[in-house]
């Protein structure tokens, strides 16, 4: 692979490539508006078993999804908390929502308390990319269970690596290392949050 800077017509290609990839089931490796990250259609099933085969991790431990706009997450949750809105306006960092009754997701991306962590992705090239592909993307860091998040593009093993079926050629000198903060909203009221 080569490393070419990021010009608009690579952008433009880059964003079809992983479409290309997404569509035939496959999973991308990826830059986010958090960290790098493994993704892959979120209503693909099989796809999504992949990223827990690659990363060695079971699939009770759920994944995040993004997506790319309001109304993409109001199209995959079935009741979305008033609060959930000011929320991800007045957020200074990447802010994921666990909401309740996720709908039209891959089974085994929702937890067994039928609930599912979303983010609205703030990162230009995430909401291309979603917006173009038309389906939330799932969104985990690029790392194997139990080892630590890569901070940047050079500290991604080449276990995974090697297991995805693509890795996107921007961003790859930037550090990318924030991790969001996460807020679980119960559809009874109950606002916790799960990562400052």
């Amino acid at each position: 692979m080569t490393n070419k800077p990021d010009t608009h017509s690579n952008f433009s290609s880059e964003i079809n490539k992983c479409i290309e990839i997404l569509n035939a089931g496959g999973i991308i490796l990826y830059p986010t508006d958090t960290v790098w990250g493994i993704g892959c259609d979120a209503t693909n099933e099989n796809a999504v078993n992949k990223i827990y085969k690659l990363k060695k991790r079971n699939n009770t431990k759920t994944m995040i999804c993004l997506v790319a706009n309001d109304f993409m997450l109001e199209k995959h949750v079935a009741k979305i908390p008033e609060v959930a809105y000011d929320i991800i306006d007045i957020a200074e960092k990447p802010t994921t929502i666990v909401y309740d009754n996720p709908k039209g997701i891959a089974k085994n991306l929702i937890a067994e308390d039928n609930s599912l962590a979303i983010r609205v992705a703030s990162d230009k090239f995430c909401q291309y990319l979603i917006q173009k592909f038309k389906n939330p993307i799932v969104s985990t860091s690029a790392n194997l269970a139990g080892q630590p998040t890569p901070k940047s593009y050079k500290e991604i093993s080449t276990e995974i690596l090697k297991g995805v079926d693509y890795a996107v050629n921007l961003q790859r000198n930037e550090q990318k290392d924030t991790p969001s903060s996460i807020i679980k909203l119960s559809n009874n009221g109950i606002v916790k949050v799960i990562r400052k």
